[in-house]
């Protein structure tokens, strides 16, 4: 590990913190595949650390981009509270799942795993930027009923304990769609309701000795900066855009894992 290293990854977290306060997503779909392909060189006895690592520094992304929407009162309070708490059971029931995975060494299943979850929100990005950008509602309420908000945070959380994303690649769409959110209050929201999903699955992490320590402190921190200024440009800047460039990134991310899942590299 050298000083360069932690500067790289410092400035990624800042990219990173940028884009998830901006369209919602944590920033661990930029931090994840730059740890695994870049600096462990798609090492895939890597790639458990890699999940680890990216979940404890979304716990700083998640609590310095809330934050900046609270205060600007992006977040739906309720929401926010019944996702979480259906996410915390979930997130610790995936990260039994990680384990066991591990154990039986499956890692390879990661690779399909990250690539089949990567494909979601890179169609997603690229439909709604090029085709049809989601419905602009107005208002600070995000309807629908509590027990519905519980089951859709638990099913997310399985997916982040598993792998090591903060959750809001699923959480602003279902909010957006399922629940008629609008769509700047689902971006808050769903950043207030990962919290406690990367906590708790950043602590399990750490407890498996899966988290390389030094690098998720520089990703958090660069984060915690970048996620701090989304919140001040994000009625500035044109999300269908945003959306578009990303989600062809993603797509290429998504290929890169699927295809090395059968020994493809590109």
């Amino acid at each position: 590990m050298t000083i360069e290293l932690i500067i790289f990854l410092f400035i990624v977290g800042i990219l990173a913190g940028l884009l998830g306060s901006l369209i919602g997503t944590g920033g661990c779909a930029l931090m994840l595949p730059i740890l695994f392909f870049i600096v462990y060189k798609g090492d895939v006895n890597q790639l458990p650390i890699a999940i680890g690592t990216t979940l404890v520094a979304v716990i700083f992304t998640t609590t310095s981009g809330a934050y900046g929407h609270l205060r600007i009162r992006n977040v739906h309070k309720q929401t926010a509270l019944w996702l979480g708490i259906g996410g915390t059971i979930g997130v610790i029931l995936g990260s039994i799942i990680f384990s066991l995975l591990i154990l039986y060494n499956y890692l390879v299943t990661f690779e399909l795993i990250l690539g089949l979850i990567f494909l979601w929100p890179a169609i997603r990005m690229i439909k709604e930027g090029v085709f049809s950008p989601p419905p602009m509602r107005e208002g600070d309420h995000i309807g629908g009923k509590k027990w519905k908000k519980g089951v859709f945070g638990f099913l997310v959380g399985i997916a982040t304990g598993i792998a090591g994303l903060g959750g809001g690649y699923a959480l602003v769409p279902g909010l957006i769609y399922l629940f008629e959110g609008p769509v700047y209050i689902t971006m808050g929201t769903s950043l207030a309701a990962m919290i406690p999903l990367a906590v708790i699955g950043g602590l399990l992490k750490i407890l498996g000795n899966y988290v390389n320590i030094p690098f998720a402190v520089s990703l958090g921190i660069g984060t915690s900066l970048g996620a701090q200024i989304g919140p001040r440009i994000i009625k500035k800047i044109k999300p269908n855009i945003l959306k578009t460039i990303f989600g062809i990134v993603f797509f290429y991310i998504s290929l890169k894992y699927i295809l090395l899942y059968f020994g493809i590299h590109i």
